[in-house]
């Protein structure tokens, strides 16, 4: 699969699979292809050449409304709508495929993801990043999706709310069975995270691995380059209490 723009190779001739109930991370350089290749999925973007099979069928073929259903998405920088409640928010989706959500689904979206249900009524503007992001995510899960994917969830939240989040995400991801894919350009949250890192450079992957093979130094260089940047992280830590 590959998606071009102004003669350059944004994602270039990309094939993988990704296998249910999977956690991968998409890491790369600002540039590489991870947002790109993330939104062909969802068709947000669509491929100059190539396909994108969900569950075997062509992404292309499907309408709208179904794929949206089989795909939940979180955005970068959250994306809710600043007009509507938080459970207008949340609910967007599947009013829109016809299928509205009732007050006591909502609520137990919100406690999915740690969120008082009392909050369902407040506007967007009046939560923290961290709530917002966490109504994001309570979003792409109303429509019971197949897949999840993620486009730098926590890139702008502070490091302990994105800690707490990114946890939580995984406890759903484990705990709903869902398949997720997540763009990150944090190779530490990668290895936290993920059960399987693809490592992307000039719109092509460069490495498919573990997160511990990652850490036992496979990959090769471009990986081993962004590992190198949280072991460091680790050693200087290390040797402040030392």
């Amino acid at each position: 699969m590959a998606k071009t723009y102004a003669g350059v190779d944004a994602v270039a001739g990309v094939s993988t699979i990704i296998r249910a109930g999977e956690f991968v991370a998409l890491v790369g350089a600002s540039g590489s292809g991870k947002s790109t290749l993330l939104k062909t999925v969802n068709r947000l973007t669509a491929p100059d050449r190539g396909t994108v099979l969900l569950e075997g069928q062509d992404v292309s073929d499907l309408p709208a409304p179904a794929l949206r259903r089989k795909v939940g998405y979180v955005f970068q920088g959250i994306g809710l709508f600043p007009h509507m409640s938080v459970g207008e928010n949340i609910a967007i989706g599947p009013r829109l495929a016809g299928k509205p959500l009732s007050d006591e689904r909502i609520a137990e979206l919100l406690e999915l993801v740690e969120l008082d249900p009392a909050v369902r009524g407040r506007m967007p503007d009046a939560l923290s990043g961290g709530q917002r992001q966490r109504v994001g995510v309570a979003r792409a899960l109303a429509g019971e999706p197949h897949l999840l994917l993620m486009d730098e969830p926590f890139g702008a939240l502070d490091p302990i709310t994105r800690d707490a989040l990114g946890d939580r995400v995984l406890r759903l991801h484990e705990r709903l069975g869902l398949t997720t894919v997540m763009v990150t350009h944090d190779m530490a949250e990668a290895l936290l995270l993920a059960s399987r890192v693809l490592v992307m450079d000039s719109g092509t992957i460069v490495a498919d691995e573990s997160p511990r093979a990652l850490l036992d130094g496979a990959g090769g260089r471009i990986a081993q380059e962004l590992v190198a940047v949280p072991r460091e992280q680790a050693r200087r830590l290390a040797g402040l209490s030392a």
